[in-house]
């Protein structure tokens, strides 16, 4: 597999043209409006995550809608966040933005904190996550890595079609020597590089000719030789633990009342794996079990 060390690159060849490219195409979209505000940034990076943003437009304007500030929906009953969090997938997000919601009200005055610690401290914030509303909400210089950032590293300065399935240290030194020293230069750099991802240098079907940086590309210069390391994760969904729990949230979600496990019942044809989705969901605190076998979305 090809390796590029770090030392060796040249940023500041990688930066203008991205950059550049940046400025030409960035899709306008409502978390990156001056008005959307370091709260809505965090909005959205819970949303985004393992979800297209063409899923989650219309559930971020709605939430936003609803909760313009962490204070409010620190208010409302964590199964307020559950219902309105919708088909986006991978529900115990919404309590984890709850809640950081709540810890930014209780601690913070109802502010997102400004620095990478205090947002690191949030319940629910990860590294990635800190670092993203720390760069894209407050102009700040931090190493942004998701998944399409993952990939453009990988390709245009290491050489390989896809980056390792979980972040490495060297992924994370790599990031560290292409940060611009400039604070403002490195959050726009942030941006560019995730855009580029999603964009050209997408996982299937990349676009070299509307690439800015292609004929820098180490991937292609090398004749683009295919991925030879572990197997890449699917997204299975059909028939799986993850389709019978979001089944079993539908109905709760619908429902004003306390649900019966009958209704429950009617949602899955075997017992037992919707039984283990039930628990699971229990577990994760998405739902409440009630005395006389009802069901609701948790309000505390």
């Amino acid at each position: 597999m090809p390796t590029t060390d770090p030392d060796t690159v040249s940023p500041s060849a990688l930066h203008t043209p991205v950059i550049g490219w940046f400025d030409q195409h960035a899709r306008d979209l409502p978390w990156r409006r001056p008005e959307a505000g370091a709260w809505g940034v965090m909005v959205s990076e819970f949303m985004l995550q393992q979800t297209p943003v063409s899923r989650v437009l219309p559930v971020y304007e709605q939430w936003l809608a609803r909760w313009p500030r962490p204070a409010d929906l620190a208010a409302d009953a964590p199964g307020e966040a559950v219902r309105a969090w919708g088909r986006l997938g991978y529900p115990r997000r919404a309590l984890r933005l709850h809640g950081a919601a709540v810890a930014i009200t209780e601690r913070h005055g109802g502010e997102v904190p400004p620095d990478h610690a205090r947002l690191l401290a949030l319940p629910g914030v990860g590294e990635y996550t800190a670092a993203a509303v720390a760069s894209f909400a407050f102009g700040q210089r931090h190493a942004v890595l998701d998944t399409n950032v993952r990939r453009v590293f990988a390709r245009a300065v290491t050489g390989v079609q896809y980056p390792p399935n979980a972040t490495t240290a060297a992924e994370r030194r790599l990031a560290r020597v292409l940060l611009p020293d400039d604070e403002a230069r490195a959050a726009r750099w942030a941006a560019a590089s995730m855009e580029l991802g999603a964009l050209v240098c997408t996982a299937r079907n990349e676009d070299c000719g509307q690439c800015p940086i292609a004929a820098r590309c180490a991937w292609r210069l090398a004749g683009k030789p295919a991925h030879d390391g572990p197997p890449r994760r699917g997204q299975t969904y059909a028939g799986t633990d993850r389709q019978v729990r979001g089944k079993l949230l539908a109905v709760l979600r619908e429902a004003v009342e306390p649900v019966p496990q009958t209704m429950l019942d009617a949602v899955w044809h075997e017992p037992v794996q919707r039984a283990r989705a039930l628990d699971g969901l229990v577990a994760d605190g998405l739902v409440e079990p009630l005395a006389g076998g009802v069901y609701r979305l948790p309000l505390t």
